[in-house]
């Protein structure tokens, strides 16, 4: 079969592509190879700014901007060019070279160093720069869409501070204090701000040391210069922190860092999802206003039952986390070990972290669409409160506590287990406790809507 959207055998270049193909473009194969011809280039102009190397002088402009134009002028058939390469070399890098040397041989002045493309390089060399300039471009795209999820949870927990509602501790029909809807969506905002932060202050680090990580060709061809300084030089010019005690490879540890906390984020998402679906099974939210004001015509929400508007976008969102976090896992890991100076297996798992960062995309853009369909249904989060006055045992209890009433827990557990606690039950027993008049005039006026805490101030505040 031809590759297309409908024969593709992940559903990222298929029944998802269209919402996840902006990524192609930094880590399809194509843009891997792009990375990699950036950082061979760079390196050439590098080399011609070492006054110690006296075979690559310094280039002239026409010279710097004939290499800068391959890079800016580098299209997808340039890709396909270097694919042909590698089928005669099997060897990826090595292909880069060579498709390098005939875009410049013609060149006058650049065809004196075609040697010096690739100089004191090991594959890895290139790699792991192209692989930095990779995730620094991705986690770009990550961030801003992490900082979209954030945005929106952020405006429910602000639209909703003072909506008070059951909480829900152990999943258990008996109910706990009351929260408000905006203090639960705050408690979300928060936990994946710290995580997005993380995620943006990984150090992502690159190495430029040769084989085995000690510059040994380069030292032995011109031990005159200062290799460790120009590779620490280089490296940082591409926006990549240097590492300065590797094998043949950047061993990853920052990988491991980055994906480590995309992970935890991942995790509160999925938390989030799970208790939004939990919430709109309560009635707590209902999905009516994307039937009512964002209908699409012939869209179904069930195949045999025509009144359902099921919480797909969670449940898209959890599977999603679900296979990307056990990719993060895996390749957090994987990456961080090597037999001796280097094996092969990092060299394919690196391959797949297009694939993993494309699910996180895919979750959080499913959850966006899910808090986009929400309303908030009032008048079961009332329902719910004044059907439940026992939330107020805590308060009365605390109140016995402070006014030296003895046993003021077992008194309100005889009082309200088993038993239809209702408003005036719960005013008669108020009537009954040795209390000041002013506390028991609070505890009168207290109801289930408003024993709330700071609920509002620290949902207003996120």
């Amino acid at each position: 079969l031809e590759l297309t959207e409908l024969t593709a055998i992940s559903p990222l270049d298929g029944r998802y592509a269209n919402k996840v193909k902006f990524l192609r473009t930094i880590f399809s194969e194509y843009a891997l190879i792009r990375y990699r011809v950036i950082v061979e280039v760079q390196w050439l102009l590098k080399l011609s700014q070492i006054p110690e190397l006296k075979e690559v002088p310094p280039f002239t402009d026409n010279a710097r901007s004939f290499l800068l134009g391959v890079l800016a002028d580098f299209n997808v058939n340039d890709g396909a060019a270097v694919k042909n390469f590698e089928r005669v070399t099997n060897h990826d890098v090595k292909a880069i070279e060579y498709f390098l040397k005939g875009r410049i041989k013609d060149h006058p002045e650049l065809s004196k160093v075609l040697e010096f493309i690739h100089f004191g390089c090991t594959s890895e060399d290139i790699n792991n720069l192209a692989y930095a300039l990779m995730l620094l471009n991705g986690r770009e795209h990550l961030l801003k869409k992490m900082d979209e999820v954030i945005s929106a949870i952020r405006s429910l927990a602000h639209k909703h501070a003072n909506v008070p509602m059951l909480s829900r501790t152990h999943g258990q029909a008996s109910p706990a204090s009351p929260s408000t809807i905006g203090k639960e969506m705050a408690n979300f905002c928060y936990r994946m701000e710290l995580q997005r932060n993380q995620v943006a202050s990984v150090s992502i680090k690159g190495k430029m040391a040769g084989a085995v990580g000690n510059y040994n060709a380069h030292c032995f061809t011109y031990p005159e210069i200062k290799w460790e300084a120009v590779a620490e030089s280089f490296v940082t010019s591409l926006g990549v922190d240097f590492n300065p005690y590797t094998t043949q490879i950047e061993p990853h540890d920052c990988i491991a860092e980055l994906f480590d906390a995309v992970r935890r984020f991942g995790n509160i998402l999925e938390d989030f999802d799970r208790d939004m679906w939990a919430y709109i099974s309560l009635g707590y939210f209902k999905q009516a206003s994307y039937w009512l004001f964002r209908f699409v015509p012939g869209e179904v929400g069930s195949s045999t039952m025509p009144h359902k508007v099921n919480p797909i976008d969670f449940e898209n969102s959890e599977g999603n986390l679900g296979l990307a976090k056990s990719w993060l896992s895996h390749l957090g890991s994987k990456l961080q070990v090597s037999r001796m100076q280097r094996d092969l297996t990092d060299s394919t798992v690196l391959r797949q972290i297009g694939q993993v960062l494309a699910l996180c995309v895919l979750s959080y853009d499913s959850t966006l669409r899910g808090i986009n369909k929400l309303e908030v249904d009032e008048a079961a989060t009332r329902r719910d409160l004044d059907a439940t006055w026992e939330v107020l045992a805590e308060p009365i209890q605390m109140m016995m506590r402070r006014y030296g009433i003895e046993k003021p827990y077992e008194k309100l557990k005889e009082f309200t287990r088993g038993a239809a606690v209702t408003k005036e039950s719960m005013r008669e027993f108020i009537e009954t406790l040795d209390l000041p008049e002013a506390a028991k005039e609070r505890l009168r006026l207290l109801t289930p809507h408003t024993y709330c805490g700071k609920a509002a101030e620290l949902a207003s505040n996120v």
